[in-house]
C-alpha cells in the first residue's frame, strides 16, 4: 500500500508571507520614525539657528563717517554757487516752495545781486545736541551771509545743517544698511510692499501653499518663470539665513521650515521690520545696499520720508531683482517695472488716478551713478582710519555702528579737487609734459582742522596717499624758519636789518657747498625781508650759518616737525624730506600766530545709540612769540605782493591779504607752495613719482594750483593789526636806519618797540612832486 506524501513538503506555510510583510512594515515604521526623529532634530537645530540670530545681534553695522556740518551765521564767507553745491550734495531739492524738509526756494534780486533762500532743514542728532528741523531764510550778498532769520522774522545766531556722509568702515561681508523702525517707515511704502510682494502676509503662517500653486501654474502656462510663490517671510529667511543654492534639500525645504518657525516665535511686525532692513536693493562697488533706508540714499540721495510716489514705487520694484532692474544700466526696464508697481498701487486703492498718471509720467529721478557712492574721499578716509586705529579695534569699526564726525569740509574739498585737476591738466598741456602728480592739504587756521586732503591728482584714487606718505625735499619752504630764528634775536635782527647776498661757500662733509641764487645773480647788501620775499639762496645760507644750524633746527622742531633735521648747511635751503601733511603742521604754527596745534581729522565719536565715546579736544601751545611771528608773516606777505609769489595777485583780489612761500628743489623735481589767509592754510605739491625733473618751479606749478583754489574760496583776509609791542615805521632799505615816508628808499616795516634802530638816515624829501609822493605811498 503506497503512502500519500505529506502536503507539508509540497506547499509553503500560509504564515510565511504574512511574516515578510510584517517585517517590511516594521522597517517602514522604524524608517519613518527615524525620519521623523531626524526631522525633529533638524527642526530643533533650525529653530536654534532662527532664534539665535533673530534675537541676537542681527547685523554687523559699519561705522558711518560724516563731514563737518555747514554752519551758517551772519557775516560768514559764502558764495551762492558753493552754498547751492553743498545743498545739492545733501539732497535738497530746489522747488517752488519750502513746505517740507529737504526743500529750498531760491529768489534772486536783480537790483542788489543778493540771493535769498527759504530752506526747510531736516534736523540731525549731533554729538552735542539734536538740531531740530526748521524753516529759515538765508540772504547771501557780496560773498557773505547778510541775513539769517526764521520764517517768523526772528534773527538766528547760527543754523547747523546736517552733515554729509562721506564713507564708512564696512563688515567683512561688505553689507551696508541704515536701520529704520517700522513705525518710521512711510505708510505708503509698507502698503505697496505688501500689495506687490505678499498680499496675504497677515493671513499665512510663513508659507502660502496657494501662492506656490498659483505661481507654479502661471510659470507652467507661460513657459518661463514670471512669478514667485515665496512669501515675505520666505524671502527674509533666504536672504537672512541661507545661501542662493537652488537645490530643494539645501534651500527650499529648510526655507519653508524656518519660515514657519519664524512665524511661530515672532510677530508679523518684527518679521516685516527685519525684512525692510535686510532686503537687497543694489550694489555700490564691493558694498551691497541692503534695506529701504539705504536704498533711498543710494538711488535718490534722499531719506525715505522725502520720497515721492514714483520713487517709492521704484524701490519696491527693484526688490524683484536689483541687478535686472538696475535703473542706471537698464533704465527702460526699471521704468517699466516701476509703472507696474504703480498700477498695483492704484488697483489696491493706495493712490488715485491722478497720482497714477503723474507718477507714471515722471522720470526715474535717480542721481548720477557715481554720485550715489558714499565713499568719495579716499585720501581723507585713509587719514581718518589711521587716527581711529590709535583708539579703536578694526573689528569695532566694522561692526558696532559707530558714528564718526570729522573735520572735512565738502565745500573746501570739492574746490581743492577742481583746482588740482584743471590746473595740472592745463600745465601738462602748456609745457607739453605728462605724468605730473599732485597732493594738497587744507586746514582751518587756528583750529588745526583738516578741511580737505588730496593724495593724488585724481581725487577718487584710493592707492598711494602722497599727502601722508610721499616725503620729498621741501626746498625753499624751509627758509621762513631760518628768518624766524633770526627774528627771535631782536637785538640783532629786524626786517630792515642789512644782510649780504654775496657769493658764499662752506665746507660740509669734506666738500665745499656753494649755493647760487635761482637767477644766477648776486644782489649785494639787502634788507632782511627781501632775502625771504625773493627767496635768495646766498643771503639765506649766510644768515642761517651766522645764527647757527642748531638754532634753525630747533625752530623747525618747535614749529611741529617730528622728524630728524640734519644739521648740515644744505638744510637751510630745504634739504629735508617731508610729506605735505608735515609741512602743513609746521606752517599752521606760523599761520596761527605761533600757537602749535596738532592737525586732526576727527571731532567726535559716538556709539550707535548716540552715547559719546571719544572727544578730541583742541590742544594749544604758544611756541613762538607773537612779535616775531607778525614780522615773519609780513615778510611772507611781501613774498606774494612783490616776490616769488607775486603772480597770485594777478587773479586774487588785492584787497585780500595773504602770506606764503614758494619752494623748488634741484632740477625742479618738486614744486611746492605753502600759503594762508586769516582763515585757510593750503599746502600744494606737484612732481613725478619717479623723482624725475619737471618744467615746473614752485611759482610756475604749485602756486598756480594754490591760486586757483584760493580765488574761488570765500576766506578772511589776514589781520594787519600788529600785536602789542610792535608798530610800523619807515626804514632805509640801504642802511637799515630809521627813515621817513618821503625819503628815497624808505620802506614801511613792523618793528619791535623795544628794539627799534637808534639812528636815523639823512635823506632828501621827495614831496616836491605830489603825484610821485602819492604813488610812492601806494607802492610801499
Amino acid at each position: 500500500m503506497t503512502k500519500r506524501r505529506s502536503t507539508a513538503r509540497r506547499t509553503k506555510s500560509p504564515s510565511t508571507p504574512r511574516r515578510g510583510w510584517a517585517l517590511a512594515r516594521l522597517w517602514i515604521f522604524y524608517g519613518l520614525l527615524l525620519a521623523v526623529a531626524l526631522l525633529g532634530i533638524w527642526t530643533l537645530y533650525l529653530d536654534s539657528v532662527v532664534r539665535e540670530k533673530f534675537e541676537g545681534k542681527k547685523w554687523s553695522l559699519p561705522a558711518r563717517v560724516y563731514a563737518r556740518p555747514l554752519e551758517l551765521y551772519q557775516g560768514q564767507s559764502l558764495t551762492p554757487a558753493l552754498f547751492e553745491q553743498e545743498l545739492r550734495a545733501l539732497g535738497y531739492r530746489f522747488e517752488s516752495n519750502a513746505d517740507a524738509p529737504g526743500k529750498v526756494l531760491k529768489k534772486v534780486s536783480a537790483a542788489s545781486h543778493e540771493v535769498t533762500y527759504h530752506i526747510h532743514s531736516r534736523g540731525f542728532a549731533f554729538w552735542d545736541k539734536t538740531e531740530p528741523a526748521r524753516k529759515f531764510m538765508l540772504r547771501v550778498g557780496n560773498n557773505e551771509v547778510q541775513g539769517l532769520i526764521d520764517l517768523a522774522g526772528a534773527d538766528l545766531p547760527i543754523v547747523r545743517l546736517e552733515p554729509e556722509e562721506i564713507g564708512g568702515f564696512y563688515p567683512a561681508d561688505k553689507e551696508d544698511r541704515l536701520l529704520v523702525r517700522l513705525a518710521d517707515l512711510p505708510p505708503l511704502l509698507g502698503e505697496t510692499l505688501l500689495a506687490v510682494e505678499d498680499k496675504h502676509f497677515l493671513d499665512h503662517h510663513g508659507v502660502s501653499p496657494l501662492a506656490i500653486i498659483r505661481a507654479a501654474w502661471v510659470n507652467a502656462t507661460s513657459g518661463e518663470v514670471v512669478q514667485g510663490g515665496s512669501t515675505i517671510t520666505q524671502q527674509l529667511v533666504k536672504n537672512f539665513y541661507l545661501t542662493n543654492e537652488q537645490s530643494i534639500l539645501r534651500r527650499k525645504i529648510p526655507e519653508a521650515i524656518m519660515s514657519v518657525l519664524l512665524e511661530v516665535h515672532y510677530s508679523k511686525s518684527e518679521i516685516l521690520e527685519t525684512y525692510i532692513n535686510e532686503v537687497f536693493l543694489g550694489q555700490s562697488g564691493s558694498r551691497s545696499i541692503n534695506g529701504f533706508a539705504l536704498g533711498a540714499q543710494h538711488y535718490f540721495r534722499q531719506p525715505l520720508s522725502e520720497l515721492d510716489v514714483h520713487e517709492l514705487a521704484l524701490l519696491v520694484g527693484v526688490v524683484k531683482g536689483a541687478s535686472y532692474y538696475n535703473p542706471w544700466r537698464n533704465p527702460e526696464r526699471a521704468k517699466e517695472r516701476r509703472n507696474v508697481v504703480l498700477a498695483v498701487m492704484h488697483k489696491e486703492g493706495l493712490i488715485d488716478a491722478q497720482q497714477l498718471k503723474r507718477a507714471q509720467a515722471a522720470p526715474l529721478g535717480i542721481v548720477a551713478e557715481g554720485e550715489s557712492r558714499t565713499t568719495t574721499y579716499p585720501a581723507f578716509m585713509e587719514l581718518v582710519k589711521r587716527q581711529l586705529n590709535q583708539d579703536y579695534k578694526e573689528s569695532d569699526l566694522r561692526s558696532e555702528g559707530l558714528r564718526i564726525f570729522t573735520t572735512l569740509s565738502p565745500m573746501v574739498q570739492r574746490q581743492a579737487e577742481k583746482s588740482m585737476k584743471l590746473r595740472v591738466d592745463q600745465l601738462e598741456k602748456q609745457f607739453k609734459t605728462k605724468n605730473v602728480q599732485g597732493s594738497m592739504v587744507v586746514t582751518s587756521v587756528g583750529g588745526g582742522e583738516i578741511l580737505a586732503l588730496l593724495g593724488d591728482r585724481n581725487p577718487r584714487f584710493s592707492g598711494f596717499n602722497r599727502a601722508l606718505d610721499a616725503k620729498r625735499p621741501v626746498g625753499s619752504l624751509l627758509k621762513p624758519f631760518v628768518y624766524l630764528a633770526a627774528l627771535e634775536i631782536p637785538q640783532q635782527y629786524n626786517l630792515g636789518t642789512i644782510i649780504s647776498d654775496a657769493p658764499v661757500s662752506y665746507k660740509s662733509g669734506g666738500k665745499w657747498w656753494a649755493p647760487q641764487n635761482a637767477d644766477k645773480k648776486d644782489h649785494g647788501d639787502i634788507p632782511l625781508y627781501k632775502g625771504l620775499a625773493y627767496s635768495y639762496n646766498q643771503s639765506t645760507a649766510r644768515l642761517g650759518m651766522t645764527i647757527g644750524l642748531d638754532r634753525v633746527a630747533k625752530v623747525v622742531k618747535r614749529a611741529g616737525y617730528e622728524g630728524k633735521v640734519p644739521e648740515l648747511p644744505a638744510m637751510l635751503l630745504g634739504a629735508v624730506d617731508m610729506s605735505p601733511m608735515e609741512v602743513a603742521g609746521m606752517y599752521h604754527t606760523l599761520a596761527a600766530e605761533g600757537v602749535y596745534t596738532p592737525l586732526h581729522a576727527i571731532r567726535e565719536v559716538l556709539a550707535a545709540d548716540g552715547k559719546p565715546l571719544k572727544r578730541y579736544p583742541l590742544e594749544l601751545e604758544q611756541r613762538f612769540d607773537a612779535e616775531s611771528i607778525f614780522q615773519l608773516q609780513y615778510a611772507m606777505q611781501r613774498t606774494l605782493r612783490e616776490g616769488t609769489g607775486r603772480s597770485a595777485y594777478n587773479q586774487i583780489p588785492s584787497a585780500i591779504d595773504l602770506a606764503g612761500k614758494t619752494g623748488t628743489t634741484n632740477d625742479q623735481r618738486d614744486s611746492w607752495f605753502a600759503g594762508y589767509s586769516g582763515e585757510h592754510l593750503a599746502i600744494v605739491w606737484l612732481g613725478r613719482d619717479d623723482n624725475s625733473a619737471t618744467p615746473l618751479s614752485g611759482a610756475g606749478g604749485a602756486l598756480q594750483v594754490w591760486t586757483d583754489f584760493m580765488k574761488h574760496l570765500p576766506t578772511r583776509s589776514l589781520s594787519q593789526e600788529p600785536p602789542p609791542g610792535v608798530s610800523f615805521d619807515w626804514l632805509d632799505e640801504k642802511t637799515g636806519k630809521l627813515s621817513a615816508e618821503t625819503c628815497e628808499g624808505a620802506v614801511w616795516l613792523p618793528l619791535r618797540d623795544d628794539f627799534r634802530p637808534l639812528q636815523s638816515v639823512e635823506c632828501e624829501l621827495q614831496n616836491k612832486n605830489p603825484i610821485k609822493s602819492f604813488w610812492h605811498k601806494l607802492v610801499n
